[in-house]
């Protein structure tokens, strides 16, 4: 499993979509399955840029990656805006491992996560591509109030990762689709989890 962390505006669910289609891989976003239960209460409280409370995000992510068949192919489901917090990660490596626990690929992966990649964009940049995308949650209030959820979730969540040693890559992600999505291939090249293209001696 491929875990990517950034603020709303990011680009995640772009390169996440890149990804899968260049890979054969799965992607799920925690955003758009929320948006998909057409739930008035999720949608309320996404509308106002708060978090979704645990019990309900777990239930429709776990269900998402249980019919991914995530143990199956491990490394090859993209997941993206998933976990948030500390609890929704400890839950996660939970499921994960009472799903998986006795294959012998999970065992090599904590968790069962491969590499988390931290996409780097700045609030000027952020704000910029949300006035263009304008979803329901993209007003200048709560965005603000989104970009300050996510600074203050990310480190501990990053520390949480990096006690499991998980490999964590943070990429740029200002600059055309294209070149964002070679700097991550770049990556996951560097890790072994894509071979390199031939001739590549980056």
């Amino acid at each position: 499993m491929i875990i990517f962390f950034g603020p709303a505006g990011a680009g995640k669910s772009m390169q996440g979509q890149i990804l899968a289609a260049r890979h054969g891989w799965r992607w799920l976003s925690a955003g758009q399955l929320l948006r998909d239960t057409r739930d008035p209460e999720i949608f309320a409280i996404m509308k106002a840029g708060d978090l979704v409370p645990v019990h309900l995000a777990n239930k429709i992510v776990f269900e998402a990656m249980d019919t991914a068949h995530a143990c199956a192919d491990i490394g090859h489901v993209i997941l993206d805006g998933y976990p948030r917090t500390i609890e929704q990660a400890r839950g996660m490596t939970e499921h994960e491992t009472t799903r998986c626990g006795d294959d012998p690929e999970f065992a090599k992966k904590p968790g069962g996560v491969s590499l988390i990649i931290v996409l780097e964009v700045g609030k000027t940049e952020i704000l910029h591509r949300l006035a263009i995308r304008g979803r329901m949650e993209d007003d200048p209030a709560t965005i603000e109030h989104r970009l300050q959820i996510y600074r203050s979730e990310i480190y501990p969540l990053l520390d949480y990762y990096n006690d499991l040693n998980v490999p964590i890559e943070h990429v740029d992600g200002v600059g055309t689709v294209g070149e964002v999505h070679d700097r991550i291939e770049a990556a996951l090249v560097s890790y072994n989890l894509v071979p390199a293209l031939p001739g590549d001696v980056s």
